[in-house]
């Protein structure tokens, strides 16, 4: 009777284990309070190509014209600039799916606690650099718009 319960406990708990790990830990820490903006150069080590790409032009634009709005002007984690912390982190679920040194990163969650238009897909894509899962991309489900797709004219100089 006990090895029935146990086997049962695992195929229960088996699926839940496959929902969150490091990938995933990699991708909940931008859910975390204390993140305000992916961008920022001081998270820029949890990223690679080809979303650096485009905080590199973002920067350049913040230098060359720090009084207008750069290139990106809203949260990429959520796909948006306006928010309800306690409705995000109280809704938010985590996903995801390994192959090797590559893994996709599914988070669901409501920006606000009511209306269908607050509910975000983002899918997360990670590349394992030198043992650490880096962010390579955002992709908004919800929007259609890809992050390292996004274009960024405000930093460049014209020639």
């Amino acid at each position: 009777m006990r090895l029935i319960v146990l086997a049962a406990a695992l195929s229960i708990a088996a699926p839940a284990a496959a929902l969150a790990g490091p990938a995933s830990n990699a991708v909940k820490f931008f859910y975390m309070p204390e993140v305000k903006f992916e961008a920022d150069a001081k998270y820029r080590d949890r990223f690679t190509e080809p979303v650096t790409k485009l905080f590199d032009l973002n920067d350049q634009a913040q230098k060359n014209k720090p009084d207008e709005v750069p290139c990106i002007d809203f949260a990429p984690s959520l796909g948006a600039q306006d928010f309800d912390e306690k409705t995000v982190a109280k809704t938010l679920k985590l996903s995801e799916a390994v192959d090797g040194d590559s893994a996709n990163v599914t988070v669901t969650f409501n920006l606000f606690p009511e209306g269908d238009e607050s509910k975000r897909e983002m899918v997360w894509s990670l590349k394992k650099v030198d043992g650490q899962w880096k962010v390579a991309d955002i992709t908004s489900k919800t929007s259609g718009w890809t992050l390292s797709a996004l274009e960024c004219l405000a930093g460049q100089t014209p020639e």
